[in-house]
């Protein structure tokens, strides 16, 4: 039975025109598969689902998507984020000619806004924690390389909130009309920078929040492993559990500078 699949112009030039009917005659699609964006079960032969194509410097990986939640499109990403979407999106396959992988679970990160007090000031801050451990992209071990993966990107391990880390150039949080969309990183190539963290909606901060990153033009960045800091309900306590990450030895942070208004 034919899907209801959406394949854009831009992934159909990736793919090319055979494979593209391939998915459309539903030779290569999935019936059931697990939304990219929202994680939630879809059935491309009951509603309409969206064709998107990760493309890193190497790889390519073709992922699904409920066409509600993101339109079919090319999404570029750095190699070593494609490689970790390989090992972690169920059911997901390699783009034409590619070698078809899966993996049970997706490590999501999860990110926090709130304000954070550091020098007697209030400062904007973004708190990133994984949903589960991330390993280094080609390793086989059980081990939990976010932190690490971090620090060689240029974050500062923290052992207390005593001071503003410095700033990551070439890193920056893209905050428009109020909505915080995405955290950018450096190409690999030099080129445009690409998505850390992209938000699947925008996400609405603060007036307060906006108003701080508009007055220091840069937000602070903390990360922390899987299970460090947890959804806090006030921003009281996500600083105590800051202050025990860091603590402990498990928090790292940077500024960012701020991209938009």
């Amino acid at each position: 039975m034919p899907r209801m699949l959406d394949v854009s112009d831009a992934v159909r030039a990736e793919i090319g025109d055979e494979e593209a009917d391939r998915l459309l005659a539903g030779e290569n699609a999935p019936g059931s598969y697990d939304c990219t964006s929202c994680r939630t079960p879809g059935d491309s032969e009951q509603e309409r689902t969206s064709t998107v194509l990760f493309v890193g410097d190497e790889t390519a990986v073709l992922a699904f998507a409920h066409a509600s939640c993101l339109p079919s499109q090319v999404v570029q990403v750095t190699e070593e984020q494609l490689q970790g979407a390989v090992r972690s999106i169920g059911g997901v396959g390699a783009a034409a000619g590619e070698q078809r992988q899966t993996a049970p679970e997706q490590a999501v990160l999860g990110v926090t806004s709130g304000l954070v007090l550091i020098e007697g000031e209030l400062h904007p801050a973004l708190v990133v924690e994984p949903t589960s451990p991330i390993v280094r992209p080609g390793s086989t071990g059980a081990g939990d390389d976010f932190l690490p993966l971090l620090i060689e990107q240029g974050f500062m391990p923290l052992t207390e909130l005593a001071s503003v880390p410095p700033v990551l150039h070439g890193w920056s949080v893209l905050l428009a009309v109020g909505r915080l969309h995405a955290v950018l990183q450096p190409s690999a190539h030099g080129g445009q920078p690409v998505a850390w963290w992209q938000a699947h909606q925008p996400l609405q901060v603060t007036d307060s929040w906006r108003a701080a990153a508009n007055k220091h033009q840069q937000v602070v960045l903390f990360a922390a492993p899987v299970g460090s800091i947890g959804r806090q309900p006030r921003e009281d306590l996500l600083r105590e559990s800051l202050d025990k990450a860091a603590a402990s030895g498990k928090l790292v942070a940077a500024a960012l500078p701020l991209a938009g208004t």
